[in-house]
């Protein structure tokens, strides 16, 4: 020691001694070369030979030289600045207590040339050393052993990406001890303490140490991701830091996807004297459910990593309504409730297309994780294939009842249990004497936990047909035992009923909060990314999520880096709504499969950091930082200094001898040749822009559209039997005539269909003659009049056969069968006889049947629910326009007239008044058509007056 300088190597510095022999050797140096002409004369006079003599060495050359020998030996030296005094005392075996938990991760290395430096001087003093570490397991032994097998024990240590264990690693430390007070006590900690940390310490005492050193890093720039939230309009990753800290440098947070590929990034801000903080990642939810994990820059250990999983991604959900678009009230639309549901943690999808066959594939191209059906009946073929694919591979199907599902017949592949026809309602003929309510929901069932309200009741419900497996199918029931919502599986998929309709009509569950814990309940279980991906899951269709056990996929290290798992790792056990347990032999990573695995993360939501105080250590310590300190290794500065004053010799030797006299500038070989060339420009002609005609095509397309919306025109279809479609054309001609000669409506025009190309939006109503000499119509053709009627539109059949009393008779005509194939492919509610308190029957006339040619056939449309003031009202009507009618009465051959005005064909009855009532009916059918229930509302214009005190 030499004040604050030491040296390693102190006899090294004897070779200073040999300075004045170096001196007296370099201070000779051969005479430089002298530059002379070539005289001949000059030579010869010079050949006599004398004797020379060196000259000596310029004295600033061996100044130099002397002192690049002083470094080279004080370098060899091993010099120290400020060296550290000796950190252990007293006798007795020295013993470690060092925290390799996941806060040790990113400056391990630090920690071990800390324990290394004690280690060895314990070793120097001949001491025995006992070492433990907080993050190891029982195997860890404590046992005193010479300072070598210490020092290979700590080299092959390394840090773990789990919390510690100081309690259980003081243990192991007084068992290897057995009895024996150590010398001296080195705890080098992580910094971190917290709740419990003066309970988990406190066998320090036990010990009874002669001496403790205490080695507590700063942790201030400690930062651990406690949650990543995929809200609806960004993603929030929450952040946590060690209490107490204040103001601090702003953080980064980076996510990545499952190739490393880094998606966003978002600033981490931390309000001042608050521990917790928040990034946010305002990117599209196509990318956010890419992300795999975030990571925290600059933060390289295990908290500041988080993993995301399937459950993470955010949810897109596709909703396809069967109710017509023209529904008045939006409280009553199927889609209300659900939207209201979902949309706070889910992406909704909706049908841009009325045309299911167009719409449900569409949907599915995107990839949703679950589609929701409400009150859909017939599924186009197009779309029922696109919807088992769906679920086959994974996808989640729900579908709610309603009027169309109930008045489906026939085997329906896509409900999870097989159904009566019609639905069990208040008042009807499967019915109850009073309202039901919900049973409670079954342990077993995977809505298990979801509270019902005892005021949640269910007057009308679709039943299912008693089988072997309809209680396994079953979720929730009725307290009769009536299934209210069963599910069954196809392919890895499953399919989910609600027997009830999504809006409140049916039951009052859908205005509940427990239908929003239901539907929500529902999403969780499905795929995030849809059917692409198998995820990994325990949950089946009819029974609760099952204990599970996930092979390690990806495990991460203390340092927060992904790898392949090690040989102590072990399948994670994940039970029934239990969370996984974090220990050594299950560190934070991605447990499972390729195909689908489960994120296991160093922190909870609720963690929370605290520094380690001095309240905490129960015994007297002196502190020690993990650094050098002041202290400075001298040694390189001195050899890289020699080593530039050995440059700066070698340049000195050069110019003594002359090299740079000798050189000469060098003239330029030649001078660079610049090619200047004129560029030729040729102008090249630019065609004139002129206004293009548009196409033909798009004219005609555009010129239709103007026609058809000029004025408002009755169609028909086009059956392609010229006889059919002449008495149509007619027949709404003349019915056309007719109106505008009795109301204010002045109509265009009969226009003919071409079902499978036209534009059908253009037209209020439809009218469809059904003959069963003619062709049937392609399936897409009937999915875009089914788009049609869904858009508002309505459509009056008109079967060209025998009268027709009843829609379910056995007994039907050939042109009655035809109707049946048409109507088998139409998503349709239940039909029903205009019943006599119908708007209908009072929208332009008081009418109280509907005759065409015939008169024997009731006008059929839709089932409307029935009001129970209805016998007090002159009318009863729904909240829209029925979009089907049905009849066979002939309505076009008895409006139908020929050029002249003459009436085609006689009526049955010879009685003229048929053929008035007939086109009375028709005035009825447009005005209902175009106005809805304007009547049943004007009835009730009084009581409306009176109400508001008029």
């Amino acid at each position: 020691m030499i004040g604050a300088l030491s040296f390693g190597a102190p006899l090294v510095l004897f070779g200073l001694l040999a300075l004045p022999a170096i001196w007296w050797l370099l201070r000779l140096t051969p005479p430089r070369p002298q530059t002379e002409t070539f005289p001949p004369l000059a030579i010869l006079a010079r050949i006599l030979k004398r004797e020379e003599t060196p000259s000596k060495s310029p004295w600033w050359l061996t100044l130099l030289r002397l002192i690049l020998a002083a470094l080279v030996i004080f370098a060899l030296a091993a010099p120290v600045l400020n060296p550290r005094e000796a950190a252990l005392s007293g006798s007795g075996p020295v013993a470690f207590l060092i925290d390799n938990g996941w806060a040790s991760g990113a400056d391990w290395p630090r920690r071990q040339a800390a324990a290394e430096t004690l280690i060895r001087e314990a070793g120097d003093a001949g001491r025995p050393v006992a070492l433990t570490f907080t993050a190891e397991g029982a195997g860890d032994n404590a046992t005193p052993a010479e300072a070598a097998t210490a020092l290979e024990r700590l080299r092959a240590t390394d840090a773990r990406p789990i919390p510690t264990d100081r309690a259980a690693a003081i243990d192991r430390l007084k068992t290897g001890l057995a009895g024996n007070a150590p010398g001296t006590l080195t705890l080098l900690t992580d910094g971190l303490g917290g709740a419990g940390t003066d309970r988990s310490l406190a066998g320090l005492r036990d010990l009874a140490p002669a001496s403790t050193i205490l080695f507590r890093p700063p942790v201030d720039r400690v930062v651990g991701l406690t949650n990543v939230d995929n809200a609806t309009d960004a993603l929030v990753a929450t952040a946590i830091r060690p209490s107490g800290s204040t103001g601090g440098p702003l953080y980064r947070v980076r996510a990545f996807d499952e190739q490393d590929r880094e998606i966003g990034g978002a600033d981490l801000t931390f309000k001042e004297g608050e521990a917790t903080g928040t990034a946010r990642f305002a990117i599209p939810v196509e990318l956010r459910n890419d992300i795999a994990r975030l990571a925290v820059d600059g933060e390289a250990s295990a908290a500041g990593v988080r993993l995301v999983d399937d459950s993470f991604r955010r949810r897109r959900v596709a909703l396809v309504s069967g109710e017509a678009a023209d529904a008045a009230q939006p409280l009553l639309s199927p889609l209300y409730y659900i939207s209201r549901a979902l949309e706070p943690f889910a992406d909704l999808l909706r049908a841009e297309n009325a045309d299911l066959a167009v719409a449900i594939p569409n949907l599915v191209k995107q990839r949703p994780s679950m589609i929701v059906l409400a009150d859909i009946g017939v599924v186009p073929k197009p779309a029922e294939d696109a919807l088992r694919d769906f679920v086959q591979k994974g996808g989640y199907l729900v579908r709610f009842a309603g009027p169309r599902l109930a008045a489906t017949t026939g085997e329906d592949p896509l409900v999870p249990v097989r159904l009566r026809a019609g639905e069990r309602q208040l008042g009807g003929s499967l019915t109850w004497s009073e309202p039901q309510h919900i049973a409670p929901i079954p342990p077993a069932s995977p809505l298990a936990g979801i509270a019902i309200p005892p005021d949640v009741t269910v007057t009308r419900q679709i039943l299912a047909e008693p089988s072997v497996d309809l209680n396994d199918r079953t979720w929730v029931s009725l307290q009769d035992g009536t299934p209210l919502v069963t599910a069954s599986k196809l392919g890895e998929g499953t399919i989910v009923l609600f027997h009830i309709t999504a809006e409140a009509t049916w039951s009052n569950l859908p205005i509940s909060g427990s239908f929003v814990d239901m539907l929500r309940r529902a999403v969780t279980l499905s795929r995030a990314s849809g059917p692409a991906t198998a995820a990994v899951s325990g949950t089946s269709a009819g029974r609760a999520p099952a204990a599970a056990s996930l092979p390690p996929f990806r495990l991460m290290n203390a340092r927060g880096e992904l790898g392949s798992p090690g040989p102590d790792a072990q399948p994670l056990a994940i039970a029934a709504d239990a969370q996984a347990e974090l220990k050594r032999e299950n560190p934070p990573g991605l447990y499972g499969r390729q195909e689908g695995y489960t994120a296991l993360n160093l922190l909870k939501p609720d963690a929370a950091l605290e520094p380690l105080r001095d309240a905490d250590v129960p015994v007297p310590f002196t502190p020690r930082a993990y650094d050098n300190g002041d202290q400075t290794d001298l040694a390189p500065f001195a050899f890289a200094l020699a080593l530039a004053l050995f440059a700066l010799d070698a340049l000195a030797l050069l110019w003594l001898n002359g090299v740079f006299r000798r050189l000469r500038p060098r003239r330029a070989a030649a001078a660079a040749a610049i090619l200047v060339g004129a560029l030729a420009v040729s102008s090249l002609a630019m065609p004139r822009a002129e206004a293009q005609e548009p196409p033909t095509a798009q004219g005609d397309v555009a010129a239709d559209a103007i026609a058809a919306t000029e004025k408002t025109h009755l169609a028909y279809v086009e059956t392609g039997n010229s006889s059919t479609d002449d008495t149509s054309r007619r027949g709404l001609a003349g019915l056309s005539q007719f109106i505008a000669s009795k109301t204010a409506l002045e109509p265009g025009d009969p226009v003919g269909l071409d079902i499978g190309k036209d534009e059908l939006a253009f037209y209020p109503i439809i009218y469809w003659p059904i003959d069963a000499a003619d062709p049937m119509p392609a399936a897409s053709a009937i999915s875009r009049v089914d788009a049609y009627m869904k858009n508002g539109g309505t459509v009056l059949f008109d079967v060209h056969d025998d009268e027709m009393s009843s829609l379910n008779s056995n007994a039907v005509t050939p042109g009655q069968r035809r109707l049946r194939d048409i109507l088998a492919d139409l998503d349709i509610p239940p039909l029903e006889p205009v019943p006599s308190d119908h708007v209908l029957t009072k929208s332009f006339y008081i009418m109280n049947d509907f005759p065409g040619r015939h008169r024997g056939s009731e006008l059929w449309v839709e089932s409307t629910v029935r009001d129970p003031n209805a016998q007090a009202r002159p009318a009863n009507a729904g909240d829209g326009v029925s979009s089907i009618m049905i009849t066979s009465n002939d309505l076009a051959g008895a409006w139908a007239i020929d050029d002249g005005g003459l009436f085609l064909y006689p009526t049955d009855d010879s009685d003229p008044d048929q053929r008035e009532y007939a086109y009375r009916a028709g005035v009825n059918i447009v005005m209902y058509v175009l106005t809805g229930n304007y009547k049943a509302d004007q009835v009730h214009v009084p009581a409306l007056l009176e109400r508001l005190g008029q």
